[in-house]
C-alpha cells in the first residue's frame, strides 16, 4: 500500500541523512515518485530538526548564535532556533510565565517555549531500556515447528513471522531504545547520536564531545573568550558577549567599563569625563567664558541688563544677548505712548491710568493687549478682557503660578486608563498588559481570546480562554494533562487499578477509558493461554472439517478519522511452506461493511478498514482463515474486538 511504501522510504531517507548529513544523491530506486517524495522530505525534515537542536544547545550553553549561515539547501534552522531559544531563556530569567506566542511561527515559538520551560524540544525523553521480557521477541521457526502454526498480530506492530522478514524495532518502540537516533538493521537495531555527540558505553545514550574550552585545548587569545560548540569551539571577543559598555571578567561576569580611564570616551580637551554604569558623560570645564556663569555644573548666560552690569549710557536701553549685551538708542514716543524699559513704545491706557481722561461727550475704548503684543504676553493663548487680558493653556496643560506659562498635566494620576498609563507632554497614552488589547475608546483594556486567534493549535484537546492568557484542557475522564500544559496523556486505568472489572474479566485499556472483556472457550475447547483456545478432540472427521482448530482473541484500539483504506490486522501461518494457500472471510460483526479482507500473497492476508469511522464505536469481528496444506484444510478463527476512540472538543 501507499502508506507502507511511504513509511519504508521515509526510514531510508532518515538513514541517508544520519549517515551522510545531506540529502543529495539519494538513490531513486524503482518505486517511483511516491518513494522519492517520502525519501526527500523525511531526509530534509531530519536535518532541520538536527540543526534546530544544535542551535538550542548553543543558546543554552550561553554561546553566540552567529550570523545567518549560507544555507544553500534550505534545511538549516540553527540560527532561528538559537535566537528563539535565547528569547525563552530571557523570559525564564526574568521570572515571567512561559507562554507560547503563536505569531512567532514554528519552530521559533516551539524553541522559545521549550527553553523557557527548561525542556529539550527535540531529544526524546530518556527512559529506562525495556526489560528483556518486554523487548520485541522474534518468533523463530524452531519455536513453531511442533505447532500447527498461526501468526496473528496487529498491522500497527508490523507483526509477521514469515521466514526472512525483518522486524523494525525502532518503529515498534519509538523513543524508547535510543536517546537520539535509532537505526534499524537486519535482525536488530543500533543507536546513533547527533553530530557533536558521542555514543556512550551503554550503546543507547549520548554525551557531548570533548569541551575544548574546559580542557584548555583551544587556541583563543588573551582578549578572547572560548565558547564550546557542537564538536568544536569558537573564539569570541569579550565585548561581544556583554552589552555595550560592559566587558567579561575572569569570572565570566559582565562588569562596567570605565571609559574615562581608557580612550573609549569622546569628551573634548575642554570637557570633564564622568563614568556612568554602561556609559559616560562629558561635562564642560569648571571655568566659563566672559558673559557666562557656572550653574549646576554648566555655564549659563548672564543677563547683564537685569543685573545692572551693563555699560549703556542715558538715552540708551540695554538689550541682552547670549554671552553679552548691546546698547540701543531710546526712541521718542508719540503722545499716548510710553517707552518701556526695553526701549519699545507701548500704548498708554488712559481709561485706567487717568482719573478723568475723557471730556463730556467722549468715551474710552478698550485696547486689545493680545493684538498689540502677539505671542509675547502668554505662552499658549491670550484672551482679551476689559481693561486687561488673561492667559489660557491648551488641553493637557495647566496655567502656572506666574499666570503666563503653561505646565504639563499628568493625566495618569487621575486614573483615566483601566490598566497601564504613560504620561506624555500635553497628553497621555493608555496601554495594556500581556494578554489584553486596547479597546476603541482608547482607555479600556479587553481580554484577548488567544484560543480564537490560533493559540488553540498548541492544545491537543481543547483551548480555554482565561483573563490575560489561555489554558489547555483535557477531557473530564480518562486523560491527564502532561507537564508541558498542552498535551493530554491517556490514563491506563488497567495498570493503575482504577477500573471496575470483575475478577472473571480482563481489563483492556483504550484511549480515554477501558473495557471489561470476558474470554471463555466454547465446549470441546481447552484454554491454553489467556487469549487462545485449542480444540480438545474431534471424534467426527466432518466436525473437525467445519470447526476451527484454534480460536484466538485480539483487541485493537484505534483513533476515529483514520484514513482509509487502512490495513489494521495481518494474518498468516508460520512457518509458511511452498504450496500453502489461505482464504479469509469475516463471518460476523461486519453487517455495515466497514471492513474487508484480502490476500497479500498466497499465504498472507490482511483485514482492512474501508469505511471511515468518524465517531467512537466498538466492533466485534469474527475472521476465519482456511489453510490448504498438502491436500488438507484447517480452519482458524480470530475473534477481534476493535475500539475506535476520539480525542477532540
Amino acid at each position: 500500500s501507499t502508506r507502507e511504501l511511504v513509511e519504508t522510504c521515509c526510514a531510508a531517507g532518515q538513514q541517508w541523512a544520519v549517515l551522510r548529513d545531506e540529502c543529495a544523491g539519494i538513490p531513486e530506486g524503482t518505486e517511483g515518485d511516491v518513494c522519492r517524495t517520502a525519501q526527500k522530505y523525511c531526509c530534509t525534515s531530519y536535518l532541520k530538526e538536527k540543526s534546530c537542536l544544535a542551535g538550542v544547545l548553543v543558546a543554552k550553553e550561553g554561546g553566540p548564535c552567529g550570523a545567518e549561515d549560507n544555507d544553500t539547501c534550505g534545511v538549516s534552522l540553527y540560527k532561528q532556533c538559537c535566537d528563539c531559544c535565547g528569547l525563552g531563556l530571557r523570559v525564564r530569567a526574568e521570572g515571567q510565565p512561559c507562554e507560547a506566542i503563536p505569531g512567532l511561527g514554528y519552530p521559533c515559538s516551539h524553541a522559545m517555549l521549550s527553553c523557557c520551560e527548561g525542556q529539550d524540544p527535540l531529544v526524546p525523553e530518556v527512559r529506562r531500556p525495556p526489560e528483556p521480557e518486554a523487548a520485541p521477541r522474534r518468533v523463530s521457526e524452531e519455536d513453531l515447528a511442533s505447532q500447527e502454526a498461526l501468526s496473528l498480530g496487529p498491522e500497527a506492530e508490523m507483526a509477521n513471522s514469515l521466514p526472512g522478514d525483518d522486524q523494525d524495532e525502532c518503529l515498534l518502540l519509538p523513543g524508547e531504545l535510543c536517546q537520539h537516533l535509532c537505526v534499524n538493521t537486519v535482525g536488530s537495531y543500533r543507536c546513533a547520536c547527533f553530530p557533536g555527540f558521542a555514543l556512550q558505553d551503554d550503546g543507547r545514550t549520548c554525551r557531548p564531545d570533548q569541551d575544548e574550552c574546559l580542557a584548555g585545548t583551544h587556541d583563543c587569545g588573551r582578549r578572547q573568550f572560548c565558547v564550546n560548540t557542537l564538536g568544536s569551539f569558537s573564539c569570541v571577543n569579550h565585548t561581544l558577549l556583554c552589552a555595550q559598555g560592559f566587558i567579561l571578567n575572569a569570572h565570566r561576569k559582565c562588569v562596567d567599563i570605565n571609559e574615562c580611564v581608557t580612550d573609549l570616551h569622546t569628551c573634548s580637551r575642554g570637557e570633564h569625563c564622568v563614568n556612568t554604569l554602561g556609559s559616560f558623560r562629558c561635562y564642560k570645564a569648571l571655568t566659563c567664558e566672559p558673559g557666562y556663569a557656572l550653574k549646576d555644573g554648566e555655564c549659563t548666560d548672564v543677563d547683564e541688563c537685569a543685573t545692572g552690569t551693563h555699560s549703556c549710557q542715558a538715552g540708551f536701553s540695554c538689550q541682552n544677548t547670549r554671552g553679552s549685551f548691546y546698547c540701543q538708542m531710546r526712541q521718542r514716543c508719540m503722545e499716548g505712548f510710553l517707552q518701556d524699559p526695553e526701549g519699545n513704545c507701548v500704548d498708554i491706557n488712559e481709561c485706567t491710568s487717568l482719573p478723568e481722561p475723557c471730556r463730556s461727550g467722549f468715551s474710552c475704548v478698550n485696547v486689545n493687549e493680545c493684538w498689540a503684543s502677539p505671542g509675547r504676553l502668554c505662552q499658549h493663548t491670550c484672551e482679551n478682557t476689559l481693561g486687561s487680558y488673561r492667559c489660557a493653556c491648551a488641553s493637557g496643560f495647566l496655567l502656572a503660578a506666574d499666570g503666563r506659562h503653561c505646565e504639563d498635566v499628568n493625566e495618569c494620576e487621575a486614573g483615566r486608563c483601566s490598566q497601564e498609563c504613560a504620561n506624555i507632554y500635553g497628553s497621555y497614552q493608555c496601554y495594556c498588559r500581556q494578554g489584553y488589547q486596547l479597546a476603541e475608546d482608547g482607555h479600556t483594556c479587553t481580554d484577548i481570546d488567544e484560543c480564537a486567534q490560533g493559540a488553540g493549535i498548541l492544545c491537543t484537546f481543547r483551548c480555554v480562554n482565561v483573563p490575560g492568557s489561555y489554558q489547555c484542557a483535557c477531557p473530564d475522564q480518562g486523560y491527564t494533562m502532561m507537564a508541558n500544559g498542552r498535551t493530554c496523556k491517556d490514563l491506563d486505568e488497567c495498570a493503575l487499578g482504577t477500573h471496575n472489572c470483575s475478577a472473571a474479566e480482563t481489563c483492556f485499556n483504550i484511549q480515554g477509558g477501558f473495557r471489561c472483556l470476558r474470554f471463555t472457550c466454547p465446549p470441546n475447547y481447552v484454554q491454553v493461554s489467556e487469549m487462545r483456545c485449542e480444540r480438545a478432540h474431534c471424534p467426527d472427521p466432518a466436525e473437525c472439517q467445519a470447526s476451527p482448530a484454534r480460536i484466538t482473541h485480539h483487541q485493537l484500539s484505534l483513533q476515529t478519522g483514520l484514513l482509509v483504506p487502512a490495513h489494521i490486522f495481518r494474518i498468516g501461518p508460520a512457518p509458511a511452506f511452498a504450496g500453502d494457500t489461505i482464504s479469509l472471510a469475516i463471518t460476523r460483526g461486519n453487517e455495515e461493511g466497514y471492513f474487508i479482507t484480502r490476500r497479500l500473497n498466497a499465504y498472507t492476508g490482511v483485514v482492512t478498514l474501508q469505511r471511515p469511522v468518524l465517531e467512537p464505536r466498538d466492533f466485534a469481528l469474527d475472521v476465519e482463515m482456511k489453510l490448504w496444506r498438502q491436500g488438507s484444510v484447517t480452519t482458524f478463527l480470530v475473534k477481534m474486538r476493535i475500539f475506535f476512540t476520539t480525542l477532540g472538543p
